[in-house]
């Protein structure tokens, strides 16, 4: 199983031997859990790249992306897929592989998005951006808060780890 190091904590208390307490997220299993490395223990590192993939569709289960430099297509499952809701159809997206058996370990969109609003209630003459905010619906599925002047067909711009509205999108 590999894990990721999400923080880590170097404690050397007044007695006894120096030790870090780690918290780990499960790469595949996106499970969290927590472990405490004594002084002088290893862990195995697998070395890890990441690689630019354009987004074409999915069918589901599978994800189909496509590599930016040399065009090969490359079936995912949705499990690996992180923040399904976000991929948007030819917009890249960030694959981490890992180098020792060139496999995909995950797929994540963009920090930040570009997306058409499919649907929302219409806006009203007089909203404006302190007026409060709406659900909307974007073209890739997600379901994201905006504020009352924003209307049907219009692109926004989409903060993916929050899921909040940044801006509308030039």
């Amino acid at each position: 199983q590999l894990y990721s190091i999400s923080e880590f904590q170097h404690v050397k208390p007044g007695k006894g031997p120096a030790f870090v307490r780690t918290k780990l997220k499960g790469i595949v299993n996106n499970k969290n859990i927590e472990k405490t490395w004594r002084s002088g223990e290893n862990a195995e590192a697998v070395r890890v790249e990441t690689r630019e993939y354009q987004y074409l569709y999915n069918d589901g289960e599978i994800y189909f992306l496509m590599h930016t430099d040399t065009y090969e297509q490359v079936p995912v499952n949705a499990s690996q897929v992180e923040r399904k809701g976000y991929l948007v159809d030819g917009q890249n997206c960030t694959v981490v592989i890992n180098a020792d058996e060139e496999s995909v370990l995950y797929v994540e969109p963009k920090d930040h998005i570009d997306a058409v609003v499919e649907k929302t209630d219409p806006g009203l003459r007089g909203d404006t951006a302190q007026g409060g905010s709406k659900p909307a619906t974007l073209e890739s599925g997600a379901t994201v808060n905006v504020p009352l002047f924003i209307n049907e067909g219009e692109k926004i711009r989409v903060d993916t780890r929050t899921g909040e509205y940044l801006e509308r999108a030039k």
